[in-house]
């Protein structure tokens, strides 16, 4: 069990996360309103912990806590005063959710914080709301924090009620909405979809990939075992390694000043090993802010040749010059424009990436309030300058080049639909799996694309492939591979 912090601090915890949730309800994105209130606050870092893991979780089962208002209060979720369905659900997820918090600090805290916003007509409601909760919930405690793999349809004592119509009842007990459940079961059926869902629940893993132009793996886990920090090495990802249970400050860890390594997670390394850049190469990252695969090409190459870095919008690649920065490189220069409709770069890429803008479906843990953001008909928008992007982008690349494709959602119609109909409207090109001793061959699919899946493979859920043009014989420029 964790140690809680001081009763004083603890208070002013939920105080903050109340605060942060107030402003999401009202159109904040919760990146954005935690650390506007973290920034504000001299909580320690415990209590910053306590915040973060309230306003993130609440975000997230969002859903479920709704569902729960609207069978323990007198009227629905959405027609309670804001104030109270921030604190009912503050409460609800504690005492559902947290292993680490005892049900009467629970319930507690939400009746001292209700009070001390001067909201007091309010604190019997919210009292009697959490206690008829637990009243219900007789059975095994149905908390999941430190059990990812229970799930809750397994406990008969579950207050919480669901439909008999499987993608209602999945999205109500994982909190997603039912378009998205339902393109889940299409493609997984019913048992994996409801993994899916609670896997992306969890607070995600931070993975490191060392920059092997400045030190090596062996000297970063040698530095972080002397800090006693813990780290694993991932599978497949010769530079990779994965943070074990630590929420501290990135910027304070060994090697961060000197460059010696960066923040990606595991399926954002795999597509620079897809794009394969070799030293003297040119290649053009058509969407590149904030700079972390550019910066992995640029390593793969020793740092020769040019990687052009693209972006519309200056702001966001001031973060890809932060980076350069930090890391040493030399061969990374950044671009201001709109890779839609960009010209200046026709067939000059030996390498052509397109991490498009995407739903991103495949981090929702990382993203608690996308799931509600995006919807069928964003999907549809995202497509269509996928659809742009993937067409220009197929301009810049050399007779001999490749182009990749890449997106960290896991929806079809930006995934495996948009391939099939670039593939459909230029005849000329076709896929190319990577080599067999590719850190990426493991991921392949029968199709030659690559598509992650968070519950399975344990990292963000991605999208990719490797498209080239046909040359004569039916011969690809890759590989030597024969066009079936």
């Amino acid at each position: 069990m964790t140690e809680l912090p001081s009763a004083a601090p603890t208070a002013s915890a939920r105080k903050l996360a109340y605060t942060a949730l107030k402003a999401i309800h009202q159109g904040a994105y919760a990146d954005v309103a935690l650390h506007r209130a973290l920034s504000r606050s001299p909580l320690g870092q415990s209590d910053r912990h306590l915040t973060t893991e309230l306003v993130y979780g609440s975000v997230r089962r969002q859903r479920t806590l709704d569902a729960l208002l609207d069978q323990l209060g007198t009227k629905p979720a959405a027609q309670q005063p804001i104030e109270l369905r921030v604190i009912v659900h503050l409460g609800l997820y504690q005492l559902r959710y947290l292993n680490q918090i005892p049900d009467s600090a629970a319930v507690h805290t939400a009746v001292e914080l209700t009070k001390s916003l001067n909201l007091g007509k309010l604190a019997g409601v919210v009292n009697g709301m959490l206690r008829q909760y637990l009243r219900q919930q007789n059975g095994p405690n149905l908390r999941q924090q430190n059990s990812p793999n229970l799930r809750q349809q397994d406990s008969p004592a579950d207050p919480l009620q669901v439909p008999a119509d499987p993608v209602a009842a999945l999205g109500i007990r994982h909190s997603y909405p039912d378009w998205m459940v339902a393109t889940w079961i299409e493609a997984l059926g019913i048992e994996e979809t409801a993994a899916l869902c609670e896997w992306l629940n969890h607070p995600p893993a931070i993975d490191l990939r060392v920059h092997q132009g400045r030190t090596t793996v062996e000297a970063v886990t040698a530095a972080f075992a002397h800090a006693d920090i813990a780290i694993e090495s991932l599978p497949h990802l010769p530079q990779g390694l994965r943070l074990v249970g630590h929420g501290g400050n990135i910027r304070h860890l060994p090697g961060y000043d000197e460059g010696w390594w960066t923040v990606q997670d595991a399926s954002a390394q795999l597509v620079s090993y897809l794009v394969d850049p070799q030293p003297g190469h040119t290649v053009i990252d058509a969407c590149a802010a904030p700079g972390g695969k550019a910066a992995h090409m640029a390593d793969l190459m020793g740092d020769t040749g040019v990687i052009w870095a693209c972006d519309r919008t200056p702001s966001r690649l001031k973060k890809v010059t932060q980076t350069i920065h930090r890391l040493g490189l030399t061969s990374l220069r950044t671009h201001v424009g709109d890779s839609t409709t960009m010209t200046r770069f026709k067939g000059q890429g030996d390498r052509v990436l397109v991490d498009a803008p995407c739903s991103g479906l495949g981090t929702l843990h990382r993203h608690g309030d996308a799931r509600w953001r995006q919807t069928p008909a964003t999907v549809q928008e995202l497509a269509a300058l996928q659809a742009k992007l993937l067409d220009q982008a197929a301009t810049w690349v050399k007779p001999d080049g490749t182009l990749v494709y890449a997106t960290c959602t896991l929806h079809p119609a930006e995934n495996e639909d948009q391939i099939q109909r670039f593939l459909e409207t230029h005849p000329s090109w076709a896929i190319v799996p990577p080599a067999t001793d590719s850190p990426v061959a493991p991921y392949v699919l029968p199709e030659g694309w690559i598509k992650v899946w968070p519950h399975r493979h344990h990292q963000d859920g991605f999208f990719m492939v490797r498209l080239a043009q046909r040359l004569g014989g039916g011969r690809m420029n890759e590989g030597n591979q024969q066009d079936s």
